[in-house]
C-alpha cells in the first residue's frame, strides 16, 4: 500500500489506497446501531445575530450567524452540491445542535459511489482529523482519514464558503469563517451501510453522503474555475458560451459552478444546442431543467448539474450552452483564458432562439459553466496543467490546444477505449501556490494551486480514469525550488493514486529566451524533469520537453514550434505534443472498455 503523503498546501490527507477489507462482525460487537447523523448532533454551531449566546461552535463562545448564511444561500435543509456530492445543511434553527464533535460515532450512510463527502470544519485552531471506518453492505469495511481545516484559519483555496463575520458573546467580529467539503476513497462498487467517524478534539460534522453524481457519465468538457472577477454588470441578459465536446453520446447534462462566490447566483433558464456559426444554432435550442424546474438557485460556493437530457450530443463538436441572468451579476467564477469567442446577448431571455440576432456581444472568458458530460461512455482522460494545456497562443475559435488534438486522435483509432478529454488547464496556474487567493473578487484569474484544485478539479470529474500533470514552469520562473515541485508533484501523485486513477507526468518544456526563463531556472527545470523521468512515483511519462526542444539548443524550443513568446508552442508545437502520447498509456491497468 502507498504510504501517506502530506504536502505543503494540502487539506485532504489520503493514506494511499484502502485498507484491506475485514469482516466488521468483531468490531460492531458492544456498540449501538448505527444512527443518522442528525441524531448525534450535540454542538451548536449557527446563532441569530441578537442571540449569540444561543452558540458555542468553538469552545469559546463563538459561532456562525445565521444571517450571513442565509445570505450565502446556505439555508436550513437546502441541499448544496460540493465536488459532485449532494450534502444537506442541517435542517435546525439558530441555536439548534447542527453538528456533531466527532468521536468514534457510528452513523448510517447508505449509498454506492466513489466517494465519501463530508461537510466540516476544525476548531481547534489548526487543522484535526484522524482515521475512521466505512462499512460495507457485504460487511467488509475500508479505512479512511478525514482532515478538517480550522474554521478560522485554514485556507481560503479549499473551502467551499466563507463568512465575513462570526458571532461572539461581545458583540460581531470581522473575522472570516470557513466551511470545508472533504471527500475520502470508497471501495468501487460496493454499498455503504455506515460510517464511524474519527476520534478527533476540534473535529465537528455537519453532513455526510456517498457521492454518486459520476456513475453513468463521461466528461466530454469541462474547464477549471480560475478566480471570481468581475464582469458586466449584466441584468437580464443571456449567456451563450461556445464549448467543444469530445467524447458524444445519446444524453446530455450540463454543470454551472459557483465556485469562490460569496452570493447565490439565479439561472432562470438554459438551453443547449449545436452550433451552426457564431452563436446562431443548427436548430432550436432544447431546454435543460434543474431537478424539473426551468431554472436554479445556485448558493454560494457550490453547484448545479442539469437534469439528464435526451440530446444527440456529437463527438468533436461545437455546442452552445446559453443560460438566462434574470438578476443582476457583478462578479462570476471565470476561466479567464476560453481562446474562444462566446456571446452575451441585449436584454432578455434568448435562450430558445436559434438566431444569433439578440446575441450583440463577444466574451472571450467562460463564466460560471464548468462542465459538460454525456451518457454512457468509458470514462475520461484529466489533463491538469496551466497555460500551455489552456491554449495559450492558440489559434481562437479553432480548437487547437493540445487536448483538442488529442481527442481527435482518440476518436480516430480503437487501440484504447476513446475516452472523453477534459482540459483543466488554467493560465498562469502553479503547482505549490496560489495565484488567486480563493477568496473575493480578483483580477486575477490564473487560480490556486494545482494541489488546492486537485480534488475540485480532477476527482471529482465524472468517471476519470487517468490524469496527466503538466505544470511546474510557473513555480520555477517564480522562484520555487525544483525540490518544492517534486514534493508537490508527489503529492498529486499520491492522492490520485488513493481514488484509483492512473497518474501521468509531463515533462516540462524548455523556454529560454523568455524573460524569466534564466539559466538558473533552466538548470530546475532540468532537475525536474530528471525526476519525472526516473519513473519511481507516476505510472508513465508524456516526455514533451523531447518533443519540442532543440537538439542544439536545448534549452530552447525549436523555432518551428515556438508561437513566438519563447514559453508558448504554438499551433504546430501544440499538435506535436498531442501527436507524441503513446495512446496506450491513458488506459488504467484492467480497464477493458471499448
Amino acid at each position: 500500500m502507498r504510504r501517506c503523503v502530506r504536502g505543503i498546501l494540502v487539506v485532504l490527507t489520503l493514506c494511499g489506497s484502502l485498507v484491506p477489507a475485514v469482516s466488521a462482525h468483531a468490531a460492531g460487537e458492544g456498540r449501538a446501531a448505527p444512527v443518522p447523523l442528525e441524531r448525534l448532533f450535540d454542538n451548536v454551531a449557527v446563532s441569530d445575530d441578537g442571540s449569540p449566546e444561543e452558540a458555542d461552535f468553538d469552545g469559546s463562545g463563538a459561532s456562525l450567524p445565521a444571517r450571513d448564511l442565509g445570505a450565502a444561500g446556505w439555508t436550513p435543509g437546502r441541499v448544496l452540491t460540493v465536488q459532485g456530492a449532494r450534502l444537506t445543511w442541517p435542517k435546525r434553527q439558530p441555536g439548534e445542535p447542527d453538528n456533531v464533535r466527532a468521536a468514534g460515532q457510528d452513523v448510517r450512510v447508505a449509498g454506492r459511489g466513489d466517494a465519501l463527502a463530508f461537510l466540516v470544519a476544525g476548531t481547534a485552531g489548526t487543522e484535526v482529523g484522524g482515521p475512521g471506518t466505512v462499512t460495507y453492505a457485504n460487511g467488509t469495511r475500508s479505512g479512511y482519514r478525514l482532515t478538517a481545516p480550522d474554521w478560522l484559519t485554514g485556507p481560503l483555496a479549499t473551502k467551499a464558503v466563507a463568512l465575513q463575520r462570526i458571532n461572539t458573546p461581545g458583540g460581531q467580529l470581522a473575522r472570516q469563517a470557513r466551511l470545508y467539503v472533504v471527500t475520502v476513497p470508497l471501495v468501487p462498487g460496493r454499498t455503504v451501510t455506515s460510517v464511524r467517524l474519527p476520534s478527533a478534539t476540534g473535529l465537528h460534522v455537519f453532513a455526510v453522503s456517498v457521492r454518486t453524481a459520476a456513475q453513468g457519465w463521461t466528461g466530454s468538457w469541462a474547464t477549471a474555475t480560475g478566480g471570481y472577477a468581475a464582469v458586466g454588470p449584466w441584468t437580464d441578459r443571456t449567456l451563450r458560451l461556445v464549448v467543444h465536446t469530445s467524447a458524444g453520446g445519446p444524453r446530455v447534462r450540463v454543470r454551472f459552478d459557483n465556485t469562490f462566490a460569496a452570493a447565490p447566483v439565479r439561472i432562470g433558464s438554459a438551453t443547449v444546442a449545436v452550433q451552426a456559426t457564431g452563436a446562431a444554432s443548427r436548430s432550436t435550442p432544447v431546454a435543460l431543467s434543474f431537478g424539473g424546474a426551468g431554472g436554479v438557485t445556485i448558493p454560494a460556493g457550490t453547484q448545479a448539474y442539469s437534469d439528464p437530457l435526451g440530446f444527440s450530443a456529437p463527438a468533436d463538436t461545437n455546442l452552445l450552452v446559453s443560460f438566462h441572468l434574470p438578476g443582476t451579476v457583478a462578479a462570476a467564477p471565470v476561466h479567464g483564458l476560453a481562446q474562444q469567442r462566446s456571446y452575451v446577448s441585449e436584454p432578455g431571455d434568448h435562450t430558445a432562439e436559434g438566431a444569433a440576432g439578440a446575441y450583440t456581444s463577444v466574451i472571450t472568458r467562460w463564466p460560471l459553466l464548468a462542465g459538460v458530460d454525456v451518457g454512457g461512455g468509458p470514462g475520461s482522460v484529466v489533463l491538469l496543467g496551466d497555460s500551455i494545456t489552456d491554449g495559450d497562443k492558440s489559434t481562437v475559435d479553432a480548437n487547437r490546444r493540445w487536448p483538442n488534438v488529442l481527442a481527435g486522435r482518440l476518436l480516430r483509432q480503437s487501440t484504447v477505449p476513446r475516452y472523453g478529454v477534459l482540459n483543466l488547464g488554467v493560465s498562469g496556474n502553479r503547482v505549490v501556490t496560489d495565484r488567486y487567493p480563493g477568496d473575493g473578487v480578483s483580477t486575477d484569474t490564473a487560480g490556486v494551486s494545482a494541489l488546492h484544485r486537485f480534488d475540485r478539479d480532477v476527482l471529482a470529474q465524472p468517471s476519470p480514469r487517468t490524469a496527466v500533470v503538466f505544470e511546474g514552469i510557473n513555480d520555477l520562473r517564480w522562484g520555487i525550488s525544483a525540490e518544492q515541485v517534486i514534493a508537490g508533484l508527489r503529492e498529486l501523485a499520491a492522492r490520485g493514486h488513493a481514488r484509483g486513477l492512473r497518474m501521468l507526468a509531463a515533462t516540462i518544456l524548455p523556454c529560454e529566451g523568455e524573460a524569466r526563463c534564466t539559466a538558473a531556472v533552466d538548470a530546475e527545470r532540468v532537475a525536474v524533469n530528471a525526476w519525472i523521468r526516473d519513473g519511481e512515483v507516476f505510472d508513465g511519462v508524456l516526455d514533451f520537453d523531447v518533443v519540442v526542444r532543440d537538439p542544439g539548443r536545448p534549452a530552447r524550443m525549436l523555432p518551428a514550434y515556438d508561437s513566438g513568446d519563447h514559453l508558448h508552442p504554438g499551433d504546430p508545437g501544440l499538435a506535436a505534443l498531442a501527436d507524441s502520447v503513446d495512446l496506450r498509456l491513458l488506459r488504467p491497468q484492467g480497464d477493458d472498455r471499448p
